[in-house]
């Protein structure tokens, strides 16, 4: 755990508070770990949530343990031996696992520091995690299941999280994820590192899936929170484990270069009650010149090693424009918009389309930018989006359309799920048609 980390979980207090600060920071390590030693990637997730159930009820009872991580480790272990007990009596590897933690086990809330010495290899730690990743994107399951998966047992997501990110009901996405995990144990998935070849045949899903991670960091889709930077954080840093794995691909130096440009901007992002502070209005000397440093190198290496830029890389070329600007008027708002046109040939969505009417509204007015976003809103894509109603009232309240544009904002409240978002928009409906009216963006 790193010192910040540590720091978090001492202000989090004791009990409850603790048992998710240390599940926030430590559950894709713990399940990695459970499932390397388990070889069974479902069991080791069920016997970290048993872990995480026992330690709701022991520590706000028995106090934190020394070693909070260490101790859900040692007790998902435990569990496992249950399991395998259960499925088989005393098979080999049980009895490996029986010899690591011991006669009889240690007691809950004992020295599980021990114990956690044993399983906890620091060097492995890394490889854990990212195998992880590879697992979650196996060509055995769909790309919708990967990316369930790898946000439910990577990332941290609810099934409610996920669900709202695919636009599906909740049970839907909960039914997706358990059959995604019962194909990875009826195909016998191996937990192990993937080959040079499994590598370049999974890397396309491994990026959009820590892409789809860092977008709920940055941007999170429900909640109290703005900014998720944890989860913002563990997409970054998988992202560089990738990037060196695979150093001869674009792409994964797009990835790279597009999450530590973007997330540079996140001192500024918010206040210091967690209110969103918008581009136009954020303090950029707050930003994070190391991180910006490190995305314009890595940027540059894309571009290197690739025969011109990705769809990952046009994104952070765009976030280098916003980087290297002095304010949002001093932009390259121009280029920004040539980018949007490749990348919407490269990678069309409708949400390309409307950045790309944003840019334009920037470069040219917004009178140029209306019309692609009419386009967008007649091929219905972005239906129950709040995206599309709070873009085309800011176009609309530009123009002087007052009536209309609140009409849109009011729409874009009703859609919106980030309760810090929500308050932005109607931050802005109290002030249509005044001076004090903020951009939406």
């Amino acid at each position: 755990m790193a010192r910040g980390d540590r720091a978090a979980l001492s202000r989090s207090g004791g009990g409850r508070e603790a048992v998710e600060a240390v599940w926030r920071i430590e559950s894709a390590r713990i399940v990695a770990t459970l499932a390397r030693y388990t070889g069974d990637f479902s069991l080791a997730e069920d016997v970290a949530q048993e872990s995480l159930a026992e330690a709701l009820v022991t520590w706000p009872r028995d106090g934190v343990p020394r070693n909070p991580a260490g101790w859900l480790l040692t007790v998902g272990r435990r569990r496992a031996i249950d399991a395998f007990r259960r499925r088989s009596a005393l098979d080999d590897r049980y009895a490996a696992l029986a010899r690591g933690l011991g006669e009889g086990g240690a007691p809950a809330g004992g020295d599980a520091a021990r114990d956690f010495d044993l399983l906890w290899d620091p060097d492995q730690i890394d490889d854990d995690v990212l195998s992880l990743v590879f697992i979650a994107c196996h060509p055995v399951l769909s790309r919708e299941a990967q990316i369930a998966l790898t946000l439910r047992v990577v990332g941290g997501l609810t099934s409610t999280e996920i669900a709202h990110a695919f636009r599906v009901p909740a049970a839907t996405m909960q039914a997706r994820i358990t059959r995604a995990k019962k194909t990875l144990a009826a195909a016998r998935v191996p937990f192990a590192p993937p080959s040079p070849d499994e590598r370049r045949e999974r890397l396309g899903s491994v990026l959009g899936v820590l892409y789809l991670i860092f977008t709920e960091g940055s941007s999170a889709t429900s909640g109290g929170d703005w900014l998720r930077p944890d989860l913002a954080h563990e997409a970054i840093r998988m992202s560089r484990i990738v990037a060196r794995l695979v150093p001869g691909e674009s792409e994964a130096h797009g990835l790279l270069a597009l999450v530590e440009l973007t997330a540079a901007r996140f001192p500024a992002r918010v206040q210091d009650d967690g209110a969103p502070v918008l581009l136009a209005d954020q303090d950029r000397r707050r930003w994070d010149r190391a991180a910006i440093r490190r995305g314009r190198a890595a940027l540059a290496e894309a571009g290197r090693v690739g025969r011109g830029l990705g769809a990952y890389g046009l994104q952070a070329a765009i976030a280098e424009c916003h980087a290297v600007a002095p304010s949002v008027g001093e932009t390259d708002w121009e280029r920004i918009v040539v980018l949007y046109e490749a990348l919407g040939r490269l990678a069309p969505s409708p949400v390309v389309e409307l950045n790309r009417a944003v840019a334009l509204s920037m470069a040219r007015g917004p009178a140029a930018a209306l019309p692609v976003v009419d386009d967008v809103l007649a091929t219905g894509r972005l239906d129950g989006s709040h995206l599309l109603p709070s873009v085309r009232g800011e176009l609309l309240r530009r123009l002087g359309r007052v009536e209309e544009a609140r009409r849109e904002l009011e729409l874009a409240v009703r859609l919106c799920q980030n309760e810090r978002e929500r308050d932005v928009l109607r931050h802005k409906l109290a002030t249509l048609g005044t001076e004090a009216a903020p951009p939406c963006w």
